[in-house]
């Protein structure tokens, strides 16, 4: 095929996308030829176009081949974000499609936008695929592992020139409303082809987006319109149950607003969701308990490996007075016999919750995983963090994904375990000395280990850890002494 061809393709699709009309069509066409370096037009046929993604590849392989841009990653990306935002309508457009679709049905509207924010490599769906992904039982249900291999890593001419350049305070973060449309630069992404829908919640400006680098189905992050960090009151809970109302397909939740249990960016507020049931909201309650003040509020014990309290409700703003009072006795709760203490000397505040708010049938649900950020001299990096003894698997923070289910874990653990399973094996290896303890328990526990059922157990092992790990970030452990500290907190509610 021809470059014209591929050009003549692209503008199919860009016009097929609702933000150009057909009497745009040369004027689009000699935007793109201008744009890869070519001078000609030449003789094309409207035919069904190819994958957006592969016709991207091709137009920035040529503009690489004609020096208009140099083949580093960072020139890349920008390149290919500035071809996409051909295919992309302008936000006031893109907003004004998602309602006429919502009008029909709020997954009609979501659907649109999805498919919208796939075909533009907004999110970046090649890179997704090359995650590991596999489920592990448990006692708690199945639990998701993810090795993550979709961010691509930084090539030495690109560490070079980040190096170089200067440092600008623009857009704010990686969240803020100012990066729609934003061109990039050689230390931060690009995003010429991102739109952020626009929502009202609690009468305050909101935002609503994919994820780039998705972890599961339709990853979705909220985002208030103004700058400011993470907080969790009753204003969060009120919006979280607005969003379940208005998207009832999708969950949606909130890291926690501290360091250590907090997520990755606690400086601007936002929460995720998106259209997947992750293991927690299969679990099921183990304990009821009536909450004072709140008759129709169903409240129970999740059995989890973290400490879950879930609510049920039909009015939803009962259930957020209700979560709201939970956070507010949570916040003032010290139990030193199990290492919990609501504050340290000088008043600064450790407790807070991870919530999570789902529609079931008529009902509106919230489960308030309880966090506690202390130390300890045992456990520096956090008493209810990942502890040692598991952090040659995980020893990043237990952020919102984690605490449902599904475990992030760095990229290094595929090389890594390479080596272990050689190490099972009895093979030369170089494996990394964290993983002594634990790959001799596994071979001690599999005698019969062979070439054939090695990624298995390894697989397998691998979410036990995870299944500890969250064991480790859950404030009242799953022994009788947990048990019976958990139901002390209950019975004070």
């Amino acid at each position: 095929m021809t470059i014209s061809q591929t050009i003549s393709d692209f503008v199919t699709l860009a016009i097929k996308a609702g933000g150009w009309m057909a009497l745009d069509r040369i004027y689009l066409q000699n935007r793109v030829l201008a744009m890869i370096g070519e001078d000609v037009m030449e003789e094309t046929v409207q035919q069904e176009p190819a994958s957006s993604l592969d016709l991207m590849d091709t137009l920035v392989e040529k503009a690489i081949e004609n020096q208009v841009i140099g083949d580093t990653m960072a020139q890349r990306e920008q390149f290919e974000a500035q071809l996409m935002d051909y295919l992309t309508p302008p936000p006031s457009v893109v907003n004004a499609f998602f309602a006429q679709h919502y009008a029909t049905d709020p997954k009609a509207a979501t659907d649109y936008f999805f498919a919208l924010s796939k075909q533009n490599d907004y999110i970046k769906t090649r890179s997704i695929a090359k995650n590991i992904v596999f489920p592990v039982k448990t006692e708690y249900g199945d639990l998701e592992i993810t090795i993550n291999l979709s961010k691509p890593e930084k090539d030495p001419k690109q560490i070079s020139a980040e190096g170089k350049s200067s440092q600008v305070d623009y857009p704010k973060c990686m969240l803020c409303l100012e990066n729609e449309g934003y061109q990039g630069r050689i230390n931060y992404p690009a995003r010429a082809n991102h739109r952020i829908i626009r929502m009202n919640l609690d009468h305050e400006a909101w935002g609503f987006q994919y994820s780039p680098y998705a972890y599961y189905n339709e990853h979705s992050i909220f985002l208030s319109l103004e700058h400011r960090p993470m907080k969790i009151d009753l204003q969060t809970f009120s919006r979280l149950l607005q969003i379940v109302e208005v998207m009832p397909h999708y969950f949606v939740g909130s890291n926690a607003d501290l360091p250590i249990v907090g997520g990755s960016i606690l400086s601007h507020d936002h929460y995720q969701g998106g259209r997947h049931e992750f293991a927690m909201a299969k679990a099921a309650v183990e304990k009821e308990f009536s909450l004072t003040g709140f008759a129709d509020v169903t409240a129970g014990i999740v059995k989890w490996p973290m400490s879950v309290i879930r609510l049920q409700a039909k009015d939803k703003q009962k259930l957020a007075l209700a979560s709201d009072y939970i956070l507010a006795q949570w916040r003032n709760y010290s139990d030193p016999t199990v290492s919990i203490n609501a504050f340290s000397i000088d008043g600064t505040p450790h407790h807070t919750v991870t919530p999570i708010a789902r529609k079931k049938g008529d009902l509106f649900e919230m489960d308030l995983v309880l966090r506690d950020n202390n130390i300890s001299e045992e456990h520096p990096d956090g008493i209810f963090h990942p502890h040692k003894n598991v952090q040659h698997i995980k020893k990043e923070n237990i952020g919102l994904i984690e605490v449902m289910g599904l475990a992030v874990l760095p990229p290094r653990l595929v090389p890594e375990l390479k080596e272990v399973a050689k190490y099972l094996l009895d093979q030369p290896n170089q494996m990394a000395d964290y993983h002594h303890v634990w790959a001799d328990q596994l071979k001690a526990a599999h005698p019969n280990l062979t070439e054939a059922n090695a990624e298995e157990i390894l697989q397998e092992a691998v979410g036990h850890v995870f299944a500890e790990v969250l064991a480790h970030a859950g404030v009242f452990k799953r022994d009788a002494a947990g048990k019976a500290a958990f139901q002390t907190f209950i019975d004070q509610l």
